[in-house]
Order: C-alpha cells, then structure tokens, then sequence
C-alpha cells in the first residue's frame, strides 16, 4: 500500500542557523502532536550547506527524512559547484527531488540529463521525488495530458520495475507555484488520476497503486485537507509553506 507523504523544499532560503531554528520548531511542534496511524512521512529539503546540520535536528522518528533539492548525474569528478548523490547519501540524504520546474526552466534541465540523474539518485541508494508538470499555457491550449504524459514516457519510464518502485512522483502544475493561484481539488485529482493511469499502462496495476503521487502547487494549511482527500492525492511538495513551521505541521496533519 502506498505511503502519504509531505515533503518540505526549502528552495533556496534561509541561513544555517535560521534552517535550525525552522527545524527545531518542527520537532517541538512534532513531539506535542501525538503520532496516529495516519501520520505522513515527512521529508525536509533545505539547501545543500544545511543538510547535515538540519539532519542532525530532525525529530528522532522514522517518520521524518531528510532530502536533497538537487543532485549532478556523475558520481565524482571535476564538476565545480556540483553535488553527487554518493554525496548525498553520505550526510544522511534519503531523499532527492528531481525535475523540479525550476531547474527545468532556468537550468534547462531536459528530460536526457533527468533520466540520468535518475539513476545517479538510485545507484547511491536516494529515493527520487520525480516532478512533472504543465505551463499555463499548456493548460490553456487543453495539451495537459499530452505535456506530462511525455515527461513521464521521456523521463521516468525507462526505469525497470524495481528501480521505479523506490520513486515518488510530484504533481507540481507550474502556473500555480508561487503565484498565489492553486489547483482546485478536482484539477489535482484529475492529472493524479492521469498518471496513475499511465503507471498502470508503462509497468502494471500494482506499480500504480503502490506509487507514492504529491501536488506540489501552492498547497498550504488551508488547503491542504481539500487536496489530500483526494484518492490519488497522497501528499504535497511543499514550497513557501515550508518556511513557516506551524503552517507545515499543520499540513502534515491534514490527512
């Protein structure tokens, strides 16, 4: 069975010492809230310098996570600026996000480079938080389906079974991330639908119904519950909600 889950991308935000406040106020508000058979696994994604300091904080449970934003398709070598996975997993990394809009549109991050990422991110033994999703325009030109069924066909199914069976895809519509605008309900449980359904299609029924599918579209505490009543909605990729504990709590408590 499928686990919820509630990922926080910290984007490029905070100091060291503001991420470890953020994360200190998550695990108090953490240990008040007693633990329910509903509870999400929680990953937390600061920026690379943060990731050992915050992983040292996070709340002492098998629930919580840490994750990476980012990581460079090489295992080692002379790539300045850049961090392997094998690095990754080294500070404690269980997680990685991959695709994310933004490295696709302002790194030009193309569907060749993510599918090597993709298994850089395995081969270091990563779990990927593979993210897909639609332009405005795209959405208005009604070519929804057709744009993310080839970010899954191009980018993602060329995963064996059991290779794909560790990812974890992110719904993330990009005319509703950081503008205020989000997906009705019905929006998000119609594209989770579509991908589940294109799962089922590339692998088979089981694969589908194991796969973990987030929105990652401007959710946040008040809209959160809405989302994740969803029956393919399993959870959120967190951006600006993230920053502000309470408010991501109160999303991690919402199923």
């Amino acid at each position: 069975m499928r686990q919820n889950l509630v990922a926080g991308n910290w984007k490029m935000n905070l100091t060291y010492s503001e991420g470890l406040a953020l994360v200190s106020e998550i695990t108090r508000l953490a240990r008040a809230t007693a633990a329910g058979a509903a509870q999400p696994e929680v990953v937390i994604c600061p920026p690379f310098p943060l990731l050992y300091g915050v992983g040292e904080h996070l709340p002492p449970s098998n629930k919580f996570h840490l994750g990476a934003q980012n990581c460079h398709h090489k295992e080692s070598g002379a790539f300045t600026g850049e961090v392997s996975a094998r690095v990754l997993a080294s500070v404690g990394c269980e997680y990685v996000i991959l695709g994310h809009s933004e490295r696709r549109q302002y790194f030009r991050e193309d569907d060749e480079l993510l599918g090597q990422k993709l298994k850089a991110a395995l081969a270091a033994g990563l779990k990927p938080i593979f993210c897909v999703g639609e332009s405005l325009d795209t959405r208005e030109a009604d070519e929804t389906f057709d744009f993310i069924g080839r970010q899954l066909t191009d980018g993602l199914f060329h995963l064996s079974n059991q290779e794909f069976d560790r990812v974890t895809i992110a719904y993330e519509p990009i005319w509703a991330i950081g503008t205020g605008r989000t997906a009705t309900s019905a929006q998000a449980q119609e594209v989770h639908a579509f991908i589940r359904e294109r799962i089922a299609r590339a692998y088979d029924a089981k694969a589908a119904l194991n796969t973990t599918i987030l929105y990652g579209g401007s959710a946040n505490a008040q809209n959160a519950r809405e989302l994740f009543s969803q029956p393919d909605v399993d959870g959120g990729l967190i951006g600006g909600a993230s920053l502000k504990a309470a408010d991501f709590m109160a999303i991690v408590q919402s199923f």
